[in-house]
């Protein structure tokens, strides 16, 4: 892989994002010129019912979009380094479940419940709130099986991820049943399949600002996470704490997948599809894939989000369904593609 081949990705995924954004800005149940998306944008148009579709509703959305993509797809890169199996994704670990059973908790019970800690706060703050805590939850339930008996490996993860999982999902599924009101199990189905809907700009400080710091510390990590694709003994034979590094690198992956679900929702597969297409553009090595799997991702869910916008406008499909229909059949795929226990 030389330095311009992997300039030209890059290039190349900077211009497709940037056209993906302006087509999203575009396109929706009201269709807006480009001349005039591109005139909100600069502030050359005055006030009009297009630059506050443009600024208020559609880019803060596409932004998060693209910041809870390139988080996901990051993150679903580092977790196969450190499972060393490719069919491994944010999700594989429980943290969805749990972010998931936590907002659910949140619109069943209602605020009103959770008003004396949250201060009174509005299902604006509340449900994010529940998302993120119940995230933390899978994250320490998942961390405390897979360290049970002083060692961590990528199996115990696995296993204890999916353990997890199940369990959270159980849990979510009775407070749908139990849900007193059909527009609170409405809502709570909706929110569970994944959406950027409610996308505001006071929800996008949070998830920009964990993306950039969690990218640049995974950065800092690119040498380790390469030699863990050697194998256990041979990281550990060249100087790497392997146990340890994978709890804390495991620590920083769960707690971004936490910020970036509480902000989208459960979003699927964004994970496990776009590492896969980076590696065969720009191989192995972090350092190179870990921008091209930010960029992928936040192109991928814009993209994913555009068409849960359009397909059937008016309506608004959640963009979480459209993820599964897409990496179902690719999670398949792999699966025929690669012999079973297969690593990276």
């Amino acid at each position: 892989m030389t330095r311009v081949r992997h300039a030209s990705v890059v290039s190349g995924l900077l211009v497709a994002l940037a056209l993906a954004v302006l087509a999203s800005l575009a396109l929706g149940s009201v269709r807006i010129p480009p001349g005039q998306v591109l005139d909100a944008l600069t502030g050359q148009a005055g006030p009009s019912p297009y630059r506050t579709i443009v600024l208020d509703v559609r880019l803060p959305r596409v932004l998060l979009g693209a910041v809870v993509g390139a988080g996901l797809a990051v993150v679903g890169a580092v977790l196969q380094a450190l499972v060393r199996n490719r069919l491994a994704d944010p999700f594989l670990l429980g943290i969805s479940s749990g972010a998931s059973a936590g907002a659910v908790a949140v619109i069943v019970l209602g605020t009103g419940v959770f008003g004396g800690v949250l201060g009174g706060a509005t299902t604006t703050v509340a449900l994010p709130a529940g998302a993120f805590a119940g995230a933390l939850l899978a994250l320490v339930l998942v961390y405390a099986l897979a360290r049970r008996g002083g060692t961590m490996t990528g199996a115990r993860l696995v296993l204890a991820g999916v353990a997890v999982s199940y369990i959270l999902s159980a849990l979510t599924t009775l407070l749908l049943v139990v849900a007193g009101r059909p527009e609170q199990f409405q809502e709570a189905l909706f929110w569970s399949l994944g959406g950027l809907g409610s996308a505001r700009w006071d929800s996008l400080a949070l998830p920009a600002a964990v993306l950039a710091l969690g990218i640049g510390a995974l950065l800092t990590l690119a040498r380790p996470l390469d030699l863990l694709l050697v194998g256990e003994e041979g990281a550990t034979v060249l100087g790497l704490d392997t146990a340890r590094f994978r709890a804390a690198v495991f620590v920083l992956a769960s707690l971004v997948t936490a910020v970036m679900v509480a902000a989208s929702g459960a979003v699927g597969f964004i994970g496990l599809m776009v590492p896969h297409a980076a590696r065969l553009a720009v191989g192995a090595p972090h350092r190179r894939l870990l921008p091209v799997c930010a960029l992928g991702g936040a192109l991928a869910l814009v993209l994913a989000d555009l068409a849960a916008r359009t397909v059937a406008a008016p309506q608004d499909l959640p963009v979480g369904v459209l993820t599964a229909l897409t990496g179902g059949p690719f999670f398949l795929w792999l699966m025929r593609r690669r012999p079973e226990g297969a690593t990276l």
